[in-house]
């Protein structure tokens, strides 16, 4: 099987009557089998033929998780042409640099929003030709004649199966392992995105390498909710799901993921750090606001997991009272706690993207759920480390994946090379020879290190990031932010201190969190700067700094990166003013540059600062927003030189 659109007609043939793709539309679940999935495709594919499409154009495909999108990648795959997914919440400028970038002669859209934001940037885009879209409300007064409905391209496709079809077979013939399968285009924390080349080799065989190394089989049950241009969601509601015939249910909406969630009760599931921290502060408010019994019974068996849940989880031994304890807990805590989030079933689960918090990750194993961290890139097509059942820690990132070859360089860079390696970034020959060289080995970026004793990785953070104090201790700004960011009331958190003699910090508040804390305690507030400038919030999130601080003081390696100082932002780092990507990563030169009046304030050790910060509203329209910020001083744990001795 050398193509995606091949392991579609297999999949047809084996699993013909099995369940490929559901939906959830107006409180029902729709669904397509394997064999009215290739038919759906197979329409779709000659109906872009009959619209023009040669072999070589890129397509661009924007729109949330639906069956119509991932049916659109393979048919677009299927006459020769490439997908290209974008972030359907780009802004027109982040969408008009994409599609201007690689050429997209074409777009496959969602709704009126993203025809109406392509319609703003076409007269910028002089290769474009057509848009087809999916949801047809508000649409029967455009002009038609470069605009057409999916369902229409369909039915125009069925029309002329007999005109096409010998067409669309020899181009399906020609795909092979170096056909290109997508273009996924990076985050671009540091810079413009960069078009990522992925071939049909790259995907089937990280696909079938990580599939057998998870067992994972046709039986899977996988929710897409993820933005379908991150590689992640590629790789596994696409990559893995053609290869091992399992099912992808799309949820109704954003709105409905975590109901739609709980309803499939996936066995294979993938968050972001971030998931799983929002899923973290909500079960804790809910136990704010429960019954003093619920809450104390709660935190009993809470304490309990802590203590031997991950044990019990690995096969290690525990004794019979724990164990017994601990199934307690699981009828009355753990049990409903999991069913309650949706992974009442989970077999594998993963998290990557970005560190995860040690506490957050733990949390969870300790409820019984298989989380496990693997380290990957979108140029190594997702996977560079895994973690083996039994072999599962907060610290590290786990063992080289089946195939991946991994080399650390002198200066603690680290390297890989693998099945999975992109074939180049697009248009960009520059950027390809100074990320992977001759002999297939591509630079991360990452700084880390292997474990003598059990030959896992540990990542220490972006080796750019990675710096040293004015007193010579290293500076790893990922790893006290993922502590703050434990706490529920804390959303983001950055770390600034290469250079410096002290580490400061910048806080973004949960407004979730803090509201449903401040309504308790009968604290009015009219907005998220108010509510962030409150003297009661402030001594909140700075005993939540201070305990940190004591904790990173027991890290012999990172002892120095304590804060000493730090404000909480008056808005929150969002991506649509630049200081994220849509794959929620801080952009720290932007962040830097943006706000280096308060870092300034920070180490100039004034109480407060005023500041007037330009933001971008939901509707495009920009505005800016003044605010005076308070700065506190943390307390820090003295004689760092001797802890770390210790």
């Amino acid at each position: 099987m050398l193509s995606i659109p091949a392991l579609l007609h297999r999949n047809a043939t084996l699993y013909a009557d099995k369940d490929a793709y559901r939906e959830k539309e107006f409180g029902i679940w729709q669904r397509w089998t394997w064999s009215s999935t290739e038919k759906e495709i197979e329409a779709l594919a000659l109906g872009l033929v009959n619209l023009g499409v040669a072999e070589g154009d890129f397509i661009a495909i924007i729109g949330r998780n639906r069956p119509y999108f991932y049916w659109a990648m393979v048919a677009v795959q299927s006459v020769g042409a490439v997908p290209v997914p974008v972030y359907q919440d780009s802004a027109v400028e982040e969408m008009e640099y994409i599609l201007s970038h690689c050429g997209a002669r074409y777009a496959i859209v969602e709704d009126q929003e993203q025809v109406d934001k392509i319609i703003d940037i076409q007269g910028h885009l002089h290769q474009f030709e057509h848009m087809i879209y999916v949801d047809p409300r508000g649409m029967r007064k455009y002009d038609h004649h470069q605009l057409h409905r999916f369902a229409d391209i369909q039915k125009q496709g069925r029309a002329s199966y007999f005109e096409w079809i010998d067409d669309l077979n020899a181009r399906r013939s020609k795909l092979n392992y170096d056909s290109i399968c997508v273009m996924l285009y990076t985050s671009g924390t540091t810079g413009k995105p960069k078009g990522v080349v992925l071939s049909n080799r790259n995907v089937i065989e990280t696909a079938k390498n990580s599939a057998e190394f998870d067992n994972l089989g046709v039986g899977e049950e996988v929710l897409a909710y993820l933005p379908m241009a991150w590689v992640g969601d590629f790789i596994f509601s696409v990559g893995q799901a053609y290869w091992t015939g399992f099912c992808v249910n799309c949820p109704e909406s954003p709105d409905t993921m975590m109901t739609d969630l709980r309803e499939i009760g996936p066995t294979y599931y993938f968050a972001p750090p971030r998931v799983f921290e929002t899923q973290l502060t909500n079960v804790m408010i809910r136990m704010e606001d429960a019954g003093s019994f619920k809450y104390k019974v709660f935190h009993h068996f809470m304490s309990h997991a802590k203590k031997v849940g991950g044990d019990i989880l690995d096969g290690n031994e525990v004794s019979f009272g724990d164990r017994l304890k601990y199934a307690v807990g699981n009828l009355l805590v753990y049990g409903p706690l999991k069913d309650t989030l949706g992974l009442g079933r989970v077999r594998v689960g993963y998290t990557a993207g970005e560190a995860i918090g040690p506490e957050i990750f733990d949390f969870y194993r300790s409820l019984g759920i298989n989380l496990k961290q693997l380290y990957g890139q979108t140029e190594a097509t997702v996977f560079i480390t895994v973690q083996p059942d039994g072999e599962v820690r907060a610290d590290t990132v786990g063992v080289p994946a089946p195939d991946v070859d991994i080399k650390i360089a002198e200066n603690g860079e680290i390297f890989y090379r693998s099945p999975g390696v992109f074939v180049e970034y697009y248009n960009n020959p520059e950027s390809t020879a100074s990320t992977k060289d001759a002999d297939g080995w591509v630079a991360t970026g990452d700084a880390g290190f292997f474990e003598e004793t059990t030959g896992h990785l540990r990542i220490i953070d972006r080796a750019k990031d990675v710096g040293k104090t004015a007193e010579g201790h290293m500076f790893a700004p990922k790893y006290v932010e993922n502590k703050l960011k434990f706490y529920p009331d804390i959303l983001e958190a950055v770390l600034f201190g290469n250079g410096k003699d002290r580490c400061v910090a910048f806080i973004n508040i949960d407004l979730t969190a803090v509201g449903n804390w401040a309504e308790r305690t009968n604290i009015a507030y009219a907005s998220y700067q108010e509510l962030a400038g409150h003297p009661r919030v402030l001594d909140i999130i700075q005993e939540h700094v201070e305990t940190v601080n004591k904790s990173v003081a027991a890290d012999p390696m990172l002892a120095g990166c304590q804060i000493h100082r730090f404000l909480i932002l008056h808005k929150e780092l969002d991506a649509d003013d630049g200081e994220m990507t849509r794959t929620r990563k801080v952009r720290r030169a932007i962040v830097e540059d943006k706000f280096k009046d308060l870092i300034e304030a920070l180490y100039d050790d004034v109480d407060a600062v005023s500041t007037t910060t330009e933001v971008t509203y939901e509707d495009g329209r920009r505005g800016s927003i003044s605010a005076t910020l308070a700065l506190r001083n943390a307390a820090v744990v003295p004689n760092v030189e001797k802890v770390a001795a210790e």
